[in-house]
């Protein structure tokens, strides 16, 4: 079935059957490779992206059920200043270790800053709590998020 999806501020026409997971419309349809596999059950927040602004788990999200919606992928996130700040936060702390998970830490990440500019240590891990380091960098990933508090806050 054909759909037309507004993803990163661009219009794709995509053909997908229904139930299909947006995590593999967004790789595999649309060539945008840095929304990562990890559980496939909505466990461990690799697959994340903005839906609306708000995180989601692309490997739950049906592409019928987004067909109206704002999509926006890791690819893009840079492009607002919540996003860029996270960024930047994340390249000056040097947070990612192997990077597998980052692209979720990092929208995750802008989630929260867009709730909540200045965030507790508590509202920090709660909230990051979904999003799985293999590496366990979860104190690089927190510190991250300060940092992007702290850059916001300038």
């Amino acid at each position: 079935m054909a759909l037309t999806l507004k993803l990163n501020g661009a219009t794709h026409t995509v053909d997908a059957e229904p139930g299909t997971p947006l995590l593999w419309v967004i790789r595999d349809e649309l060539k945008l490779t840095g929304t990562k596999f990890g559980c496939g059950v909505a466990s461990c927040g690799a697959c994340t992206v903005h839906l609306n602004g708000e995180p989601v788990r692309s490997c739950q999200t049906y592409i019928e059920d987004v067909e109206d919606a704002e999509i926006t992928t890791i690819e893009a996130v840079g492009d607002d200043k919540i996003g860029a700040a996270v960024q930047q936060a994340w390249v000056e702390l040097d947070v990612v270790q192997c990077g597998y998970c980052q692209s979720g830490q990092v929208m995750s990440a802008v989630g929260l800053l867009s709730e909540n500019a200045k965030p507790s240590v508590e509202e920090i891990d709660t909230y990051m709590a979904g999003n799985a380091c293999r590496c366990a960098t979860y104190q690089r990933i927190r510190a991250g998020i300060q940092r992007a508090s702290d850059i916001l806050e300038a």
